[in-house]
């Protein structure tokens, strides 16, 4: 086996019938932490060009303190190497909670836990704090479907290695949950609100397809905003100094702090993400006076827009709606992108024009009986999930066409 940079401490193994062939030898890599492995190798392997799956994005959470063991979050990425190269990997942690993860799964560590049973540690295949879909099977080039196999196979093996009780892979992209169908995992369906961008040529062009009481409520949010004195701009993550970003985080840390919890992420986090990703932030500024009293951070990847980090230290009527929804809009139509996601939940998005979209989880769970009446839930849960996107649609605020369909249901 040869080692490379950056090495701290890996758990390895042949995987099972190897080749006979020595020099393609496949072996699996447990990494106690990304760093393990090199920016060149992990971002080598295709992400479908998600920001969030960036080992320069999972480093700067790690090495920050912000999804490490102290915060529960045990890394145990899974790294498949070929010939000494790396040709498939999946973000992995080892867990003791269910906090940051946006797929929700406490009724069952309830029952579990009144069965006498433990449910923690368990192992999480995600970005940690960020329900953004995307692959958690990342693979290169060569033999990928045999190496989604191998990662699939190598995580639900550490299950029992680590003594955790099931996997869970969150916000798989598609490709990802047809693997997964047929490998003993649970397929959970779930639903988020995302904006399309239909080829609008502007924010008014959008609006055209509203119903006329839903555009008068819309315009008269964004009109509150304005006539209060708030301006915005857009500032690009390379732009921001130190002073800024000591504004933009303590407005964040306030608004989680008003709820009573403490933010996710630390200041050394957002440090890290503008020094390795700056190019990929986007952070909206609301100005009053030429002072930030509110910021929405977002990451942008080729084809779209992820809202992720809103703050602010001043109320004022419709200001959320307008930095994080109306701002985020009018960037992806003024640039041609293809949508924008605001972040999890928050059925008001409806009336602001934001879709129902289908999101997914996958699930093992290692006791046959827990795994039984997990699955039948599951079933009924998906029937439930479908007839709400049809009553959800029926929500949206654009016009009707004679046949039932919205006009933006119109290709």
């Amino acid at each position: 086996m040869t080692p490379w940079p950056n090495r701290r401490a890996w758990e390895t193994r042949p995987l099972q019938q190897p080749p006979s062939d020595k020099q393609d030898l496949d072996r699996i890599h447990t990494l106690e932490s990304i760093e393990d492995v090199t920016p060149e190798e992990w971002n080598s392997l295709d992400s479908g060009g998600n920001p969030f799956l960036r080992h320069e994005f999972l480093a700067a959470l790690e090495a920050s303190g912000s999804a490490c063991i102290g915060t529960g979050w045990q890394p145990k990425h899974l790294v498949l190497r070929r010939g000494g190269c790396v040709v498939a990997a999946m973000p992995l942690y080892k867990k003791g909670h269910s906090w940051g993860e946006f797929v929700f799964d406490h009724a069952w560590a309830e029952a579990f836990h009144r069965a006498g049973r433990s449910y923690y540690p368990k192992l999480v295949s995600c970005v940690p704090f960020t329900p953004v879909t995307g692959p958690r099977l990342l693979v290169g080039q060569d033999s990928p479907d045999q190496s989604r196999d191998v990662l699939i196979r190598a995580a639900i093996d550490l299950c029992s290695e680590t003594g955790a009780s099931s996997l869970h892979l969150l916000f798989p992209n598609d490709d990802d949950v047809e693997r997964l169908r047929p490998r003993q995992l649970m397929i959970r369906k779930d639903c988020q609100y995302h904006w399309k961008n239909r080829g609008y040529a502007s924010f008014a062009d959008f609006l055209s397809g509203f119903r006329s009481a839903r555009r008068k409520k819309l315009l008269r949010e964004r009109r509150r905003v304005a006539e209060a004195g708030i301006k915005f701009r857009v500032v690009g993550g390379t732009e921001l100094d130190d002073a800024m970003l000591d504004q933009i985080f303590r407005m964040h840390a306030i608004t989680f702090l008003r709820r009573g919890q403490r933010p996710y992420l630390n200041r050394d986090c957002f440090g890290r993400m503008r020094d390795s990703i700056g190019a990929a932030m986007v952070v909206v500024l609301a100005e009053k006076n030429g002072r930030p009293i509110a910021c929405a951070v977002s990451f942008r990847s080729q084809g779209g827009l992820y809202g992720r980090y809103w703050g602010c230290e001043e109320y004022h009527d419709s200001l959320h709606f307008e930095t994080c929804f109306y701002q985020g809009i009018e960037y992806c139509i003024d640039r041609g992108l293809d949508k924008f996601e605001p972040g999890a939940q928050g059925e008001h998005k409806l009336r602001r024009g934001f879709d129902p979209s289908v999101t997914w989880s996958a699930h093992w769970v290692s006791d046959p009986a827990f795994a039984t009446a997990i699955g039948e839930y599951l079933d009924q849960e998906r029937g439930w999930v479908d007839r709400y996107v049809i009553d959800a649609r029926d929500k949206l605020p654009f016009h009707r066409d004679a046949d039932g369909g919205t006009r933006e249901d119109k290709p």
